[in-house]
């Protein structure tokens, strides 16, 4: 029960400070980096809501900064940040410090030079430019010509603002590495970007899970999957329009027989059901079900649904996006009488019934959230 109830808390609070571990970003920056050495070269890379005593994203990009080439760095807090809350040495050192502002004012600072002299740029240099007009917010007009003035935008925005914090880097045309949860794969306003290849799917996560450091709640995790300190969250994703290696590697693939036969989890979901041991259609719109990307078949060239998994796997030279079974899935009303499937927003339906639906006296199963792809030709092999 911990993997996103958390989560649902953040969403329904508005409270969504789960801060990044280092280990975590440099794994993620090192895909681009191995895949462009100069990914970041005479870049000016903005870190939006990162107080760089709090945010390991400062730290990271500024003990990088030269070996990255980086042309320069802001980073800027949120007031109403839990960070934000702390007196920073940056802040605390510097003639600039208003103890009446702190609390309520987003703070500015930059990364250009050796301001110290050391022979090194890295985190020591780090300048406090002052205190932001407004709290820090990033659809601010201050904040917002930092993002003009930025190449590269990379952070963990606050999860229930994803959708509008996108739209934000999208409206000026920058590159960008974010983090969220996969769910926001399917919002309506998200979705289109990724089937267009406007976005797609960073390096990612081990597991797909990802462990915050989230001072305002308690982790649920269970026990095996608890980290003192942390607070797991399940389905998280990186986000980008960079291009990296793992864009471009191929999905190994197995033909229908060969599925059916020896893949253990297709086969005890259809034996379960009950129905012939073969790919589904769905009752609702004319493709196959393919409940586990790893069974997408080689020999199969025409649409098929997929889970919103298949994207950490998406090969754009592989597969085409068709669309999403919120948005093309029939309506069941049109269908099949009412009482004889559980209702709700608009998706794929099969008659693999489950033991919950055979009690509901059902006819027809509801899928989760489904990708419509077609394997491009030539691809899907």
């Amino acid at each position: 029960m911990a993997d996103n109830s958390s989560l649902a808390i953040a969403k329904s609070g508005k409270k969504d400070e789960f801060y990044t571990q280092y280990a975590d970003i440099e794994a993620e920056m090192n895909a681009y980096v191995e895949y462009n050495p100069d990914v970041f070269r005479d870049k000016t890379i903005l870190l939006p809501c990162d107080d760089p005593e709090w945010s390991n994203f400062t730290k990271y990009f500024a003990c990088n900064f030269e070996r990255f080439g980086i042309k320069k760095l802001i980073s800027t807090s949120y007031a109403r940040g839990a960070g934000n809350k702390q007196l920073t040495l940056f802040e605390e050192n510097s003639p600039l410090y208003d103890a009446k502002k702190h609390d309520t004012h987003g703070k500015l600072f930059t990364l250009t030079h050796d301001a110290n002299g050391s022979g090194n740029i890295d985190t020591d240099d780090i300048e406090f430019l002052g205190y932001l007009e407004g709290d820090g917010d990033f659809r601010s007009e201050e904040v917002c010509k930092l993002r003009d003035e930025a190449d590269i935008i990379i952070t963990n925005p606050p999860f229930s603002q994803f959708g509008d914090f996108l739209a934000w880097i999208m409206e000026a045309k920058k590159s960008f590495i974010i983090i969220s949860n996969q769910n926001a794969i399917s919002l309506k306003d998200v979705f289109p970007l990724f089937k267009n290849n406007e976005i797609w799917l960073g390096q990612g996560f081990k597991g797909n899970v990802g462990y915050f450091i989230a001072p305002e709640y308690e982790d649920y995790a269970i026990a095996g999957q608890h980290k003192e300190g942390f607070i797991r969250v399940s389905g998280v994703m990186w986000v980008t329009n960079i291009d990296l290696g793992k864009r471009h590697e191929i999905l190994q693939l197995d033909t229908m027989a060969h599925n059916l036969k020896y893949n253990k989890k297709l086969r005890k979901k259809l034996e379960e059901a009950g129905v012939p041991l073969e790919y589904p259609k769905y009752v609702n719109y004319d493709a196959i079900d393919v409940p586990f990307t790893e069974c997408i078949p080689s020999d199969y060239d025409s649409l098929m649904g997929v889970p919103i998994s298949f994207m950490y796997k998406y090969n754009p030279d592989q597969f085409e996006i068709v669309g999403i079974s919120l948005e093309v899935a029939e309506p069941m009303k049109n269908v099949a009488k009412k009482g004889t499937f559980l209702q709700g927003g608009n998706r794929f339906y099969t008659t693999l019934l489950t033991a919950s639906d055979r009690q509901n006296g059902y006819l027809y199963h509801r899928e989760y959230d489904r990708i419509l792809i077609r394997p491009k030709k030539g691809g899907n092999s």
